[in-house]
């Protein structure tokens, strides 16, 4: 067998979680041909196909398959060993991965990870927003955000920011034309703005009194996948959006929405920012930790 170098098997680790060439071109920071090139030098090098390529996808041969099963953890202890080198450093440095739902991302971790950098300028973040459940540590990830603490048991996880809740607002020309809902129950009789979460499922909105607890799944005419949309739809008038209250206040605040049922809106959990706790972390990601834990949220988050 030829040499083989071992930065090819990285490479081809990252085609294959970014599903492509393309993709994990771009979060290398080279070219596509500059990937298959390497690929087909490993190939080459191995005596064996690693991946079986189309004009639309990429999928791992049996061979490559083995190989990936081999490579992630071999590569995952090599990253900890280089993380264990920075700790020797003065300060903290190399890169940060992290996924997280839009809304944390929004409001959460952009402010946070602004200021981190200001503080800490040899550390690059690399913030992904994604609403899907995914393996942070397959996926090549330092950590992730989610909501609630329903996470896996090897996990170890951080409230990320106050805790939260959910608004229900419409525009004053929708309130004008349709009428204020009083109760939960009333929103059967109204346009409300539904949203797919990426799995397929329509989120379901919960409101709480005390002790009774109502869930609504919402009907209308408009089904969006994003918060954005829906904050726009309800701006425009076309119904009665259910987002995180974060994202409506500045509306609210001009009086472009209402809120409604706010008697009804329970405080929910935090996020949570999760990581693997079968190692210790590195320097970035425990100096990140620390300035997460002494942040100032900006009034009104």
């Amino acid at each position: 067998m030829n040499p083989v170098r071992l930065d090819s098997f990285d490479v081809f680790v990252s085609i294959v979680r970014c599903g492509g060439f393309r993709a994990a071109a771009l979060e290398r920071g080279v070219s596509s041909s500059t990937l298959s090139q390497t690929m087909s030098t490993l190939e080459n090098a191995l005596g064996i196909r690693l991946l079986n390529r189309t004009t639309r996808s990429i999928a791992p041969t049996e061979a490559g398959q083995r190989l990936l099963e081999r490579l992630a953890p071999a590569l995952s202890d090599i990253r900890h060993a280089i993380a264990e080198i920075d700790e020797l450093r003065d300060s903290p440095s190399g890169t940060l991965r992290i996924n997280a739902p839009a809304p944390a991302v929004d409001h959460l971790l952009c402010p946070l990870a602004f200021d981190f950098m200001d503080r800490f300028r040899d550390v690059n973040l690399e913030i992904i927003s994604d609403a899907a459940v995914i393996d942070i540590v397959e996926q090549g990830f330092d950590a992730g955000v989610r909501f609630g603490k329903q996470l896996a048991q090897d996990m170890i996880a951080v409230p990320l920011g106050p805790a939260l809740k959910y608004a229900i607002v419409a525009s004053p020309d929708y309130i004008e034309r349709r009428g204020m809902p009083r109760v939960p129950q009333d929103l059967v009789n109204h346009d409300c703005i539904k949203r797919r979460f990426p799995g397929g499922t329509l989120v379901t909105w919960r409101f709480a009194d005390g002790n009774d607890e109502i869930d609504v799944t919402p009907t209308g005419r408009l089904t969006v996948s994003s918060v954005h949309n829906e904050l726009q739809a309800a701006l425009a008038g076309r119904g009665i959006a259910h987002v995180f209250d974060d994202y409506a206040k500045p509306h609210i605040r001009t009086g472009r929405l209402s809120e409604l049922l706010a008697d009804w809106s329970p405080t929910l959990p935090h996020w949570f920012l999760y990581y693997p706790n079968r190692r210790l972390p590195s320097a970035a990601m425990r100096a990140f930790l620390d300035f997460m834990k002494g942040y100032n949220w900006p009034s009104g988050t």
